[in-house]
């Protein structure tokens, strides 16, 4: 595939992307209809969350029909050689709650991973994106992941599972990696965490149980930025997952939030 053909994908992911933040911004900080639960009480979908999932697939009907989708809510549709990986609001409860940390990511894959990938944050009007082969940006500036520092004072984001029994695990973690670094933060949405990470706000990122929608354009972004995306396998009690940093942090990280 060209740079070209990167390109044009990348402008039919911006177009998606664009299409459901606009769906989402009208309904943010408003009564929200249609919320019930997924995979437990606290994992929740409203109808705010399917009108922006509609978004993206209506434009992806008319721009790429032939391909296949891989969306949260709608699921998994049979399609060519190219498949679109799709979170149509990442970030749901912060949406909810009326917290103003959550963003629309939308990337395209072939069997090789990742080739184009966008996630946009409506309410600050950012959008990062990222191409397999160009140079990573947000708001059409190149963006770079943050290159010095020492474990100590580096700014780590991190997410937590659904399950109590895996957060009760991430627990044991936090209480290992707080006092080696200047500290945590917990914004809510793995796709912003991801290219904060990728534009040097965060120092590292990682989290276990997510889902690929939920890393597909991050991911790429990060790794354009020049990150490292190193995966974090299953254990008996613990999801996989992944750590996003510089080359210098990634072994001190991995051995703290790895479960021993």
């Amino acid at each position: 595939m060209t740079e070209a053909d990167e390109e044009g994908l990348l402008a039919v992911a911006l177009e998606a992307a664009r299409g459901a933040g606009a769906e989402l911004r009208a309904r943010f900080g408003h009564r929200q209809h249609g919320v019930r639960a997924k995979s437990g009480p606290t994992d929740q979908v409203s109808d705010a969350d399917l009108a922006a999932e509609a978004a993206i697939r209506e434009v992806l009907r008319a721009r790429r029909p032939e391909d296949a989708i891989l969306a949260e809510e709608g699921g998994a549709t049979a399609g060519g050689a190219l498949r679109w990986v799709v979170d149509p609001l990442d970030g749901t409860t912060n949406f909810l709650f009326g917290i103003p940390v959550w963003g629309v990511s939308v990337a395209c894959e072939d069997a090789d991973g990742g080739l184009v990938g966008v996630v946009l944050d409506p309410m600050r009007d950012e959008c990062f994106a990222a191409t397999r082969s160009g140079v990573p940006t947000l708001d059409g500036e190149p963006i770079r992941g943050r290159g010095e520092g020492e474990l100590a004072n580096a700014l780590v984001a991190t997410g937590f599972a659904y399950d109590a029994a895996v957060r009760a695990r991430q627990a044991e973690v936090i209480t290992r990696l707080l006092p080696r670094v200047r500290d945590i933060r917990r914004m809510g949405a793995a796709a912003i965490d991801l290219c904060w990470t990728a534009c040097g706000r965060f120092d590292a990122f990682y989290e276990r149980g997510l889902n690929p929608w939920d890393i597909a354009a991050g991911g790429l972004i990060a790794e354009r930025a020049g990150l490292q995306v190193r995966r974090l396998p299953e254990t008996d009690d613990q999801p996989s997952g992944l750590v996003v940093t510089r080359d210098a942090l990634m072994d001190e990280i991995l051995a703290l939030v790895s479960t021993p």
